[in-house]
């Protein structure tokens, strides 16, 4: 009887665990203004599983706020788009 609850905890813990986990997070894409083909796609994934782009405020604020829990970017995520050097060289 104490196997049997203690193989019914187990799979209950690995069935809860599984399923709060989450799935990667997307890459960055370079690309500002999407046109034709690459557009149709975009617009045909949901907001949460489309790539960051520079200067997408609130598609990028949303998928943050998915993936991480908080809407704001990290010092990786302004590395990664070019805006801290631009923000350095103005000082």
């Amino acid at each position: 009887m104490k196997n049997l609850l203690l193989i019914g905890c187990a799979l209950l813990t690995t069935c809860v665990t599984l399923g709060e986990a989450k799935a990667a997070e997307p890459g960055w894409s370079p690309v500002i203004v999407a046109t034709g083909e690459y557009r149709q796609q975009l617009e045909k994934t949901p907001i949460v599983s489309r790539p960051y782009r520079p200067f997408h405020f609130y598609g990028n604020t949303v998928r943050r706020m998915h993936y991480r829990g908080t809407p704001l970017p990290t010092p990786r995520d302004l590395l990664t788009t070019g805006l801290f050097p631009v923000m350095a060289r103005s000082r």
